[in-house]
């Protein structure tokens, strides 16, 4: 997934069914180039087209994952420049993007495990973590293993519940973190730096959601409403 330039950007709401809550539309404005070779298409179709190139599968800078083209709004006029054959036409067009508000719950998988928490997964996007301190507490990380363990209390002593690869988990999102990793020129500071340092920063997720499975928040929360309204 890479960060893609799609400026300007409005949300706007998407009548949809809760469980795709974690979708939106957004506004987007760009020029889309058609060459010759497109002029025999349906205009509509080939920028439909070229929008989808360009956009779907990518994170675009505090918006979101782009998913797929829902309509275009309108279409100004094509210009064709000197030296260049192709059209350019300037669009407005909505388009679903992946982007779940904080607070909102989803149901994913467990992928992997580490010390830095557990890594979950949705199917069409992997960059979901939980750090050590959002799982329910008390929890430890067994190295044999290579999973975190809920140690839960019960009368007869603590029972270890394991957070195996593959399962299903259900969590709260909490926080999120947009990365820009746009290509740069460069710089005396740069080439100084090591090879290790250039791999770690090319493998940096554009976007990141950081969720929690803990449910105190939730159940104090619930408490607190209930004595209230007595």
């Amino acid at each position: 997934m890479l960060v893609t330039e799609a400026a300007p950007v409005r949300f706007c709401s998407l009548s949809v069914s809760p469980e795709a809550a974690m979708f939106v539309l957004v506004e987007m404005t760009d020029t889309v180039r058609i060459p010759p070779w497109q002029f025999e298409r349906k205009l509509n179709e080939s920028i439909a087209e070229e929008l989808n190139k360009k956009l779907a599968n990518k994170v675009v800078y505090n918006v979101g994952l782009c998913i797929c083209l829902y309509d275009i709004t309108k279409l100004e006029d094509s210009y064709i420049f000197p030296g260049d054959g192709a059209s350019h036409t300037k669009v407005h067009f909505r388009y679903v993007v992946f982007h779940p508000f904080l607070d909102e719950i989803l149901v994913g998988e467990i992928k992997s495990c580490s010390q830095d928490g557990v890594h979950v997964s949705i199917g069409f996007f992997d960059d979901i973590v939980i750090p050590p301190e959002s799982l329910q507490q008390p929890a430890k990380f067994d190295e044999a293993e290579q999973v975190w363990v809920w140690e839960y209390e019960t009368e007869e002593g603590a029972h270890d519940l394991y957070m195996d690869i593959g399962e299903e988990i259900r969590f709260r999102v909490v926080d999120e973190t947009f990365v820009d990793t746009s290509p740069t020129g460069p710089s005396s500071a740069e080439a100084s730096t090591s090879n290790a340092t250039e791999e770690a920063q090319k493998k940096e997720a554009p976007y990141t959601l950081v969720v929690t499975v803990c449910i105190i928040p939730i159940v104090l929360q619930s408490l607190w409403l209930i004595l209230f309204l007595r």
